[in-house]
């Protein structure tokens, strides 16, 4: 991964993080996922990535979001 890109929020849900990915998305803010979940257990988390100058704005949408 790119330098520039920094973690945004975590979940264990895969739901959580794609209702994340779409009000950024819809506010035209790219983002990535690590899925750091082992496959048979379903365990661990999913980090969502955006890139360093739409940290604060993405953090913003989703506090005011109570995401």
């Amino acid at each position: 991964m790119e330098k520039d890109w920094q973690a945004i929020y975590s979940s264990d849900k895969l739901h959580s993080i794609e209702l994340v990915k779409g009000l950024l998305a819809d506010c035209n803010i790219k983002s990535i996922e690590i899925n750091k979940q082992d496959s048979s257990y379903l365990f661990g988390e999913i980090d969502l990535y955006v890139k360093s100058e739409h940290v604060i704005k993405a953090k913003h949408l989703i506090g005011k979001n109570n995401l």
